[in-house]
């Protein structure tokens, strides 16, 4: 790097040395799990290069170095954020910030910039006791139902929006690659992405911030989302062909998760949880919507449909969800006995 910088001094030489670093450490580490899953046996793609256009945020490791929030304080109104060899740029600023900032990137959205802090110091938000634990069963139907009978709305933001994205995307295939009508075209389709996940992330911060104010404790399902939602496996049939695998329906399953949110709804839970002082448990999810939360029996047979469940050794009938939740909580209780015992 220092010979590159040394070598164009008006290029590469004029920006932030350690801005540059990060970004290599980013490649690195695209490289290092890409090697990792050869390692495993899996078949990875290879890291794909990302020219100009498709390179979106730039991260600044320390402010000062290259970088500096706030660098005009003495201005009445608006904040500044200064960037090596760009100058100042007013920042509108939706929140106060607290703690004090470590790190500082620009992201690029469509058209649209946006800088985002990270900071240490943070002050503990520590909400009062309640005294009420929860288990949560997070699902398509329901984004999350509770052990005492609560359920919370999945707003389905995609499935809403799937028909304006479905037209934004073939008035997008029929334009010419290059030409200004084609770079409009995926700018109206980046906006309905950014849409969509504007709104998913506003409710997320909405449902888990009254989870956090109604329970001391909450206990979730540790959930792979990225194992849940992987394309069906083709089944040779040994004869040139290939066995059903029910891949589409599994395509449209993956969507539903994908659209509910289930990886971002549990990152801010945990980082609510914890500054609220909260606990927060993850469990196995194994049969905990086929075991009975009444007497134990576990059976495939007791789970009747998605929504009823209805035990073939005691005869308890009650929403599914709900059970499962049950299961979670007594699942999460058991663990943070056993570790406290230990």
């Amino acid at each position: 790097m220092k010979g590159i910088r040394a070598d164009d001094p008006g290029g590469q030489g004029r920006w932030s040395f350690s801005s540059q670093q990060a970004t290599l450490r980013r490649l690195d580490k695209a490289f290092t799990a890409f090697f990792r899953r050869i390692g495993r046996g899996r078949t990875p793609g290879f890291p794909r290069f990302k020219g100009r256009g498709w390179f979106d945020t730039v991260e600044w490791p320390k402010d000062g170095d290259g970088c500096r929030w706030d660098s005009q304080p003495a201005h009445p109104t608006t904040t500044f954020v200064r960037l090596q060899d760009v100058g100042h740029g007013r920042v509108h600023q939706h929140r106060p910030i607290k703690g004090r900032v470590k790190t500082i990137s620009v992201k690029r959205e469509g058209v649209r910039w946006y800088v985002v802090l990270s900071c240490d110091e943070v002050p503990a938000d520590t909400l009062p006791a309640t005294g009420a634990m929860a288990g949560i069963d997070m699902g398509v139907a329901s984004l999350v139902t509770t052990s005492d009978g609560n359920h919370l709305v999945n707003p389905r933001h995609l499935a809403k929006t799937a028909d304006r994205l479905a037209t934004a995307q073939r008035d997008l295939a029929r334009k010419t690659r290059g030409s200004k009508r084609r770079v409009k075209a995926v700018a109206r389709v980046a906006r309905l992405h950014a849409k969509v996940r504007r709104q998913r992330l506003d409710g997320t911060h909405k449902a888990t911030l009254s989870l956090v104010r109604a329970y001391d404790v909450i206990v979730h399902e540790a959930l792979h989302v990225a194992n849940m939602t992987r394309r069906a496996a083709p089944q040779p049939d040994g004869q040139s062909g290939f066995l059903p695998n029910r891949a589409s329906a599994k395509s449209g399953l993956n969507r539903s998760i994908l659209d509910a949110g289930w990886g971002v709804f549990l990152t801010v839970l945990a980082h609510k949880a914890e500054s609220a002082g909260r606990e927060l448990i993850a469990v196995n999810p194994a049969n905990t919507s086929r075991i009975c939360a009444r007497c134990g029996h576990s059976a495939k047979e007791n789970r009747i449909s998605q929504a009823a469940f209805r035990c073939t050794a005691c005869g308890h009938a009650t929403h599914a969800d709900v059970n499962a939740a049950i299961n979670v909580l007594r699942a999460g209780l058991a663990l943070r006995d056993a570790a406290g015992a230990a």
